[in-house]
């Protein structure tokens, strides 16, 4: 584990344990569908929201949707082959991709102007106090 992963706030603890485990969750490889639960067979001391939530978030994540979006095959929690990605999958992880691209570009640029705006403030400011 990075000392990064480690310092993220609210990353999900589970999250990390599968992630030591099972290689396919390490290697954000698109997961097989039903996938919870055979997790919840491994794993009975989990309760079903701890797996729904990790799952979420785990499936949520950017890094598994860019590879979802370029996969063929799902895999089970041994990296077994168990099923395949279908097109439309891959075409809506592409368009969920490019829908949060473009809203990060838009709170960038948003952000932006707000420090011009506040430097410009502060300009003005400067030059009524020095009158």
């Amino acid at each position: 584990m990075t000392e990064a992963q480690e310092k993220k706030p609210g990353r999900n603890a589970l999250l990390d344990t599968l992630a030591t485990t099972f290689a396919v969750f390490r290697d954000v490889r698109p997961l097989a569908l039903g996938i919870h639960k055979t997790l919840q067979e491994r794993m009975p001391e989990l309760t079903k929201d701890q797996v729904r939530t990790a799952l979420r978030s785990h499936t949520g994540s950017t890094r598994y949707l860019k590879a979802l979006a370029q996969a063929k095959e799902r895999y089970d929690l041994d990296g077994n082959p168990a099923g395949e990605v279908t097109e439309e999958q891959r075409a809506q992880a592409a368009e969920q991709l490019k829908e949060r691209f473009r809203k990060a570009a838009e709170r960038r640029q948003e952000e932006e102007q707000a420090k011009k705006r506040q430097e410009n403030l502060l300009k003005l400011a400067e030059k009524f106090n020095s009158r």
